[in-house]
């Protein structure tokens, strides 16, 4: 029975700045099913969408609890490899293995039959492997068709091991859904499927010489595994919808889990694509043709109004509660007053930190910047959350380093005030933003004047009856607010009692915002790439 590879000293420090680095770029990373991942000692082969670089991989290796997996063997593309960079070095220290990309050779033939050598030893010395099937790494609404190579890794992997009937290969199909990608403080839910197990005297039609239909079988199993955990979408606009009619349907103060969201946002993307599938038809004179149902041209008609909603929300820079909940003016100046007093004292008393923070945000944003401008929008936004974690670990390592330094004699102690402090100061300023969105907020519904907002109002309650509509055809409760407080709702960080609500306030786990589509900004994250795909 095979028990897999020694863990290497090295992965060990690797896995825990990747948990670190994780925990201090996104405000919460909830892991779904990992009871599912295959024990160590069974080759599996775990595959997921890749829509964020490096980071997908940062990802999967800290949501894979060692209990269950002692080492993730990592694939990247070969010209990642050797460098004299930090980047390199993280990933040849994680036991990386690399694999030659044609388009990364003017498009010639390349190699890879030692790296498939390396990769068939693993799996049968019990390893698991990480491949994206997608091929590369690319920020777009939708998951590319998967390549072929796993399939025919595990046809090739059984086909070696066929005098061993009871020789098994499990694909782990895993989705990421990260709610803004590249933003700092977002929300990320890594859910993991049930394995596909294929055994050597079970499925025979793997072993070689194999037919192409079986291998592209297997690969449409996995493209249906990992897009029914996540968005995808033909069109950002698509999702940007959904999401609004998630907002709307069970609206912002729903105690519930990242998980639950994600999964009430896709019935409704799966419902606006659908829609716009054209169906064949057959006209009177016999010539095909396509039509659209009374219903799929009713939740069209849905999508594009409030796709008309949002942008006037978004033009108003008004959040969906405000006009689901109006409130009076002499409430409105109330509300400001007092969140704009606690926006500044929190700010306030959160500048000692901030200073500490400035030199992390400043080399963050030029080297962001300065990488923008090495290509085309689309093909540099799959990368920027790995620059922008890269550059802020090593400037917050140099921020700490220099801070001992500079203060030898009492080094130790700065060794644990500072990143104490920086940490402390990130969660004021969270919630200081969290302030001054609320006081913009409130601003703007004092210049918008009533009769906007009676108009907003007016629309969204249309809206509303018709959402709730769409929603009861696809079969989500009918009170989304009890449902999901009763299941397994989560209350984002919010408590209740005054004991909790001083003890908890500096829990590692609490977070302040109380939708999941918000960001450590000073609005919400409603807008996408308009670039066509």
């Amino acid at each position: 029975m095979p028990e897999g590879s020694p863990t290497p000293w090295s992965y060990f420090l690797i896995r825990l700045l990747f948990k670190f680095v994780l925990k201090i770029f996104y405000g919460t990373i909830v892991v779904e099913n990992a009871d599912l991942i295959p024990e160590r000692g069974d080759p599996c082969i775990v595959c997921a969408n890749h829509s964020n670089s490096l980071t997908d991989a940062l990802l999967l290796v800290t949501s894979i609890p060692s209990k269950r997996r002692n080492l993730l063997r990592l694939t990247a593309k070969s010209t990642q490899f050797g460098k004299k960079t930090f980047t390199s070095w993280l990933i040849e220290s994680a036991g990386t293995i690399p694999l030659k990309r044609r388009k990364d050779f003017n498009n010639e033939e390349v190699d890879n039959t030692e790296v498939m050598l390396k990769l068939m030893q693993a799996l049968e010395g019990g390893d698991a492997v990480c491949l994206f099937p997608e091929g590369m790494s690319r920020y777009h609404p939708t998951i590319a068709p998967l390549k072929t190579g796993v399939a025919r890794i595990v046809s090739d992997a059984l086909s070696r091991n066929r005098d061993k009937p009871d020789f098994e290969v499990s694909v782990l199909t895993c989705s990421i859904t990260y709610m803004h990608r590249e933003h700092f403080r977002s929300d990320v839910l890594v859910t993991f499927h049930s394995p596909l197990k294929f055994r050597t005297k079970d499925n025979p039609e793997l072993l070689a010489p194999v037919k192409y239909d079986e291998i592209r079988a297997l690969t449409a199993r996995m493209h249906q595994q990992i897009s029914s955990g996540t968005l995808d979408a033909p069109s950002w606009k698509l999702i940007r919808n959904a999401k609004l009619a998630a907002r709307i349907y069970a609206p912002l103060g729903t105690t519930m889990s990242l998980g639950d969201y994600v999964r009430v946002v896709r019935t409704f993307l799966e419902a606006f694509k659908l829609a716009e599938v054209p169906h064949p038809d057959s006209s009177s004179d016999g010539e095909a043709g396509v039509s659209e149902s009374a219903e799929d041209k009713k939740i069209i008609r849905l999508g594009n109004d409030l796709k008309d909603y949002q942008d006037k929300l978004a033009r108003w820079g008004i959040k969906d509660d405000r006009i689901r909940r109006p409130l009076r003016r002499r409430v409105i100046i109330y509300r400001l007053l007092v969140r704009l007093a606690w926006a500044v004292f929190l700010l306030s008393i959160s500048i000692p930190g901030l200073l500490l923070w400035l030199p992390v945000f400043v080399t963050t944003f030029i080297a962001v910047h300065q990488f923008k401008r090495t290509g085309p929008v689309w093909d540099t936004w799959d990368e920027i959350a790995q620059y922008k974690l890269i550059y802020g670990l090593i400037s917050g390592l140099c921020v700490w380093l220099g801070s001992v330094i500079l203060t030898f004699p009492v080094a130790p102690l700065t060794a644990v005030v500072v990143p104490a402090t920086m940490w402390i100061s990130l969660r004021w300023l969270e919630d200081a933003i969290s302030a001054s969105r609320a006081v913009a907020s409130l601003t703007r519904l004092l210049i918008v004047g009533q009769g906007h907002l009676r108009a907003l109002q007016a629309q969204r309650s249309d809206l509303h009856a018709r959402v709730t509509e769409l929603a009861d055809i696809l079969g989500l409760p009918v009170d989304p607010e009890r449902y999901f407080a009763e299941s397994r709702g989560v209350d984002k960080g919010r408590v209740k009692g005054r004991w909790a609500s001083k003890t908890k306030y500096f829990s590692v786990r609490r977070r302040r915002k109380r939708d999941w589509n918000e960001t450590l900004r000073l609005y919400d994250m409603v807008d996408y790439p308009d670039d066509p795909y």
